[in-house]
């Protein structure tokens, strides 16, 4: 009888080893795929004047700023689909944004303020239809040793959405 007690308990001691140890393996990939997808994933957002100030920092790390388009600063090369523009420094705040007049006056003054800080930007791909003058370009890219923001992916809000809204908010 002996013998078959020390049979019965051998199994149960290695089943229960190897259950503890697959479990501490699956909890370990897990805590590895949130460290590492959170640590790919992280995105500094930053306005144009928050780059400028830390720019050394930012070198080469992927970062998303917002900054109103220059629309004299607009330069397409259809051959190679090179796209140049500038963007003014806008508050990264948007109560700040509210109490400054709204949007599209905040994107106007950030034009036509010659003080605001502003940085060149190169985006390779289609001229997207909503690059003009004043409108708000929110940038994905990294800051190159040249001064000039490489984007990789570039959304715009168009200004025209907002101007009925300037004379209540100018008032």
């Amino acid at each position: 009888m002996d013998e078959v007690n020390v049979l019965n308990e051998t199994p149960k001691k290695g089943g229960q080893i190897k259950f503890l140890i697959g479990g501490a393996l699956i909890i370990a990939a897990i805590v590895l795929l949130i460290f590492t997808n959170t640590k790919a994933g992280a995105q500094y957002f930053l306005t144009v004047d928050e780059l400028i100030d830390r720019q050394d920092e930012m070198m080469g790390k992927e970062v998303r700023i917002s900054g109103a388009v220059l629309g004299d600063s607009i330069d397409y090369n259809t051959d190679t689909l090179v796209l140049h523009f500038s963007v003014a420094h806008v508050p990264g705040d948007n109560k700040d944004i509210e109490a400054a007049g709204g949007l599209a006056f905040v994107l106007h003054q950030a034009v036509n303020d010659p003080s605001l800080n502003r940085i060149p930007v190169e985006y390779v791909g289609v001229m997207p239809d909503l690059l003009r003058d004043e409108a708000q370009a929110i940038m994905t890219g990294k800051m190159g040793d040249d001064g000039v923001f490489y984007a990789e992916e570039l959304l715009l809000k168009c200004p025209t959405k907002y101007e009925e809204a300037v004379p209540e908010q100018s008032s």
